[in-house]
């Protein structure tokens, strides 16, 4: 049954969506829908809740016009009602509303502490793109929002709801056919951070650049700026490690059941490509010590992306005393040891039958639409139950935190102590002293 039938459907029953979510009655109003921030995965998401549950877009957000009406149109050719929803490029005039029943926010990470909390505030359930904040204190100021007005914040790290790698933790992990798992590699060998040096120019005049600016320091526009390739600045967020690691990371603590780090170190930096305009690491290493467990982590955006495993690019290893498994976005491999298990492997599960519009989408990662479906599910579910989706905000945090830890330690060359019940460095005030980065006036920095 798809979404036009449902919502003609005259029988009282409750429907299931292709994926198990049960849908309202079929004489429910829709849920009201609003996006801040409609850039590349701003539109993904938004458009994958469309396709498994009858909600209408209402409110859209960005401090881009042109990218502002292009979403608008968008949205307005894919939803049931084919109504233009209203646009806002202050975030604020929208949440004034107060009529949104679900916020997703995709901005810059930069910005995503501040709207996050007046999301919550507003009375909105929430999905959040990863990592929460670009600095801990930002993080811990979410984690209390969202319970402090008891709303449901499902964040995007969305390998917790990605069909192969759900199997491979049921499957593998959880009944201990690794045996004792003593380490895990994670790695990303893409060369995805910028290369070019482009010369700083006024921006377009569609832009309001000083919007998108907000709480971070201001530097001078250039194309490398917006949109996308952002990252490419620690102004704005964390660097590759936490654009990519902590999917992986966080994947790790899913799998293993695993809580906060004891101790956090890493070392790296910008050693090859001195040339571009980018100021994160080309190169960086992080070990995330365990009780039982060390996981390291390795990115480097030049030199072979195939080595050593072309198939594990991005991914994790996890190395057990009875077997190995591999697992990324697009498979996984178990390789037991020994005679007594045979290999198994697996693909992403494509689902473009079910979801024609994924064949022609334009920038969709279409291996990663079935998870992002699946994660828009499980958050429905958790609105309905009010209970806590599988990316919680509280996992989100500790991930997050966990990424923006490392990149301390290899700002400060020490390893850190984390202690999880002070939310603290063990006995490092200047660390402490980074938790918390200033704001550009007039923003003003969320305490918890």
């Amino acid at each position: 049954m798809d979404r036009r039938q449902f919502l003609s459907a005259s029988a009282a029953g409750l429907a299931l969506s292709a994926g198990g979510y049960a849908l309202p009655f079929a004489d429910e109003k829709p849920r009201r829908v609003g996006l801040i921030g409609c850039g590349w995965y701003g539109k993904a998401d938004l458009l994958r809740l469309i396709q498994i549950a009858p909600v209408e877009v209402v409110s859209l957000c960005d401090v881009d016009k042109k990218m502002l009406a292009e979403a608008a149109d968008i949205v307005a050719s894919r939803q049931v009602s084919k109504k233009k929803p209203r646009t806002y490029t202050d975030y604020r005039e929208m949440l004034k509303e107060k009529d949104l029943d679900i916020v997703e926010i995709a901005t810059p990470d930069h910005w995503h502490a501040l709207t996050m909390i007046d999301a919550v505030k507003s009375g909105a359930d929430l999905y959040c793109q990863k990592p929460i904040s670009v600095d801990i204190a930002e993080g811990k100021a979410m984690l209390a929002a969202a319970r402090k007005y008891n709303k449901v914040v499902q964040v995007g790290t969305q390998r917790r709801s990605t069909p192969h790698l759900i199997e491979a933790r049921n499957d593998i992990i959880q009944p201990g056919r690794l045996g004792k798992i003593g380490l895990v590699e994670i790695c990303c060998y893409y060369h995805m951070r910028a290369t070019t040096n482009p010369p700083d120019t006024a921006p377009p005049d569609y832009l309001d650049y000083d919007m998108w600016t907000g709480p971070a320091p201001m530097r001078p526009y250039n194309s490398l700026v917006h949109p996308r390739t952002w990252r490419a600045f620690m102004e704005y967020g964390n660097g590759i490690i936490g654009d990519m690691c902590i999917h992986m990371l966080d994947m790790v603590r899913w799998m293993m059941d695993l809580g906060w780090p004891l101790r956090v170190a890493s070392n790296g930096g910008i050693l090859v490509d001195k040339a571009s305009k980018a100021n994160i690491s080309d190169t960086q290493t992080a070990t995330f010590d365990f009780p039982e467990v060390k996981v390291v982590w390795t990115h480097r955006t030049w030199g072979s992306s195939v080595d050593p495993d072309p198939n594990y690019a991005w991914g994790a290893t996890f190395y057990g005393d009875k077997g190995t498994l591999k697992a990324s976005v697009y498979s996984y491999d178990f390789i037991p040891e020994g005679k007594s298990e045979k290999r198994i492997h697996k693909d992403v599960k494509y689902e473009l039958e079910q979801y024609p519009e994924d064949r022609t989408e334009k920038d969709l990662e279409r291996h990663v639409a079935p998870a992002i479906r699946g994660h828009m599910r499980d958050m429905l579910t958790a609105i309905d139950k009010r209970s806590k989706p599988v990316a919680d905000i509280e996992q989100g945090y500790i991930s997050t935190a966990s990424c923006i830890l490392a990149n301390l330690s290899m700002q400060l060359g020490r390893e850190l102590t984390w202690d999880p019940v002070k939310q603290q460095v063990t006995g490092d005030a200047e660390a402490n002293r980074l938790l918390h980065r200033p704001y550009r006036k007039p923003w003003v920095h969320p305490e918890a």
